[in-house]
């Protein structure tokens, strides 16, 4: 066998959901890191999919570690577990976002998570914090909190290297609209999150360039029938992609569906939000400098007991999605890949399944909707192994 015969992979008889439906029982194949094309009969060798659903890698905007491991370490061996967790649960892109904390502190954190963006590990960086409100600040330290001056933002954002992806702030604070003003011009996403916020002043922030709602409900006021407050005012304009967290924690169901319904799934990005114990066991976790229990899957600080990010992987939202949610496969597709691609200006690259783009697929079983495999830029992950190959005719 040839070198060139070993970077050739074909999947047969598998459902494909595509950006024009979902096709059953089809092929695809695989050269080098690359979908080398879609469609035609099975061949002897290919790996036979038969009962299983192949969808594009998922795409995380938000999430802070896994595995144990926390990006706002500041250690590269940190961060190359947590990407690693993700990753065997079929996030195949991550943006590594990072807590509030000293702002000198969370720029060499940023100059470590930009190595890793340079070495193809990670796809950029999202700093949540310290631009936030005190009232809303939920998992981040109070007494860290700065006001979102653009002298302090840029800094962050230059010690990223060209790097920075996203910057969650809250619009209401000193310098809020002038940094979201500035972040546009960069060419980096402003979200809005950890707001304390009104509807008007939301809606000068997207006016100003803001283009994303932080885990859009949480860590913001509810609405209000008089007081609509920051939720209404992101979900109704088009501009916005609204973030949720589908664990069954953050959000109840009929919450997500109501987002769903008033934004679309084109307008929805699910992200995990999730800490070191994503993919690990209950116990204790540091989140920056504060300490973190988990307990029944949960985390909530030690000290106060908020919620304190997620344990979610990516392949549980997207199993929630169709099964609690009953979202299509399309919809589901949707918000965990080309979405948040698009938003990330990689959709030319990641997001769907079609010739030409990185072959990062994710296959789970078409009834259980579980996680069987994992293959990233045309190499497998885990899970390549459990497949049959297709016997000559």
């Amino acid at each position: 066998m040839t070198t060139a015969d070993r970077d050739r992979t074909a999947l047969a008889g598998a459902r494909l959901v595509l950006p024009g439906g979902v096709v059953e029982g089809d092929r695809i194949s695989v050269e080098g890191d690359r979908i080398a094309g879609l469609g035609g009969a099975s061949e002897p060798g290919d790996l036979d999919l038969t009962g299983y659903t192949v969808v594009p890698g998922f795409v995380d905007l938000h999430v802070h570690g896994g595995g144990g491991a926390s990006y706002a370490s500041g250690i590269a061996e940190e961060a190359l577990r947590a990407a690693r967790t993700h990753l065997e649960h079929g996030t195949t892109t991550t943006i590594a976002s990072t807590v509030t904390g000293e702002i000198d502190e969370v720029a060499r954190q940023a100059a470590v998570l930009s190595e890793l963006v340079e070495d193809g590990i990670l796809a950029g960086i999202h700093f949540e914090g310290p631009f936030i409100s005190h009232n809303r600040c939920g998992a981040h330290r109070p007494d860290l909190l700065r006001d979102p001056d653009p002298t302090l933002v840029r800094k962050l954002v230059d010690a990223a290297r060209g790097h920075a992806r996203m910057v969650t702030l809250a619009p209401e604070l000193p310098g809020g609209l002038d940094s979201v003003r500035m972040l546009a011009d960069l060419g980096i996403i402003a979200a809005v999150g950890h707001t304390d916020s009104d509807y008007a002043t939301t809606l000068e922030a997207i006016d100003a360039g803001a283009t994303v709602a932080t885990h859009l409900f949480n860590a913001m006021p509810a609405i209000a029938h008089r007081a609509p407050g920051p939720i209404v005012a992101l979900l109704e304009d088009e501009r916005v992609t609204v973030e949720l967290i589908n664990d069954g924690v953050h959000l109840h169901p009929s919450v997500l569906d109501l987002a769903y319904g008033t934004a679309g799934a084109d307008r929805v990005a699910l992200i995990t939000d999730a800490m070191g114990a994503a993919g690990m066991g209950d116990g204790l976790y540091p989140l920056g400098p504060l300490q973190v229990e988990v307990k029944d899957g949960v985390a909530r600080l030690v000290e106060g007991g908020s919620i304190a990010g997620s344990t979610l992987t990516l392949d549980v939202a997207f199993k929630r999605s169709v099964t609690v949610n009953r979202l299509s496969l399309n919809q589901a597709v949707e918000s965990l890949c080309a979405t948040p691609a698009r938003l990330l200006g990689l959709a030319d690259s990641i997001g769907s399944l079609e010739t030409g783009k990185f072959a990062d697929l994710v296959v789970v079983d078409s009834e259980s909707y579980d996680l069987v495999a994992v293959m990233r830029r045309g190499r497998w992950i885990r899970g390549g192994d459990a497949f049959a190959t297709v016997k000559p005719a």
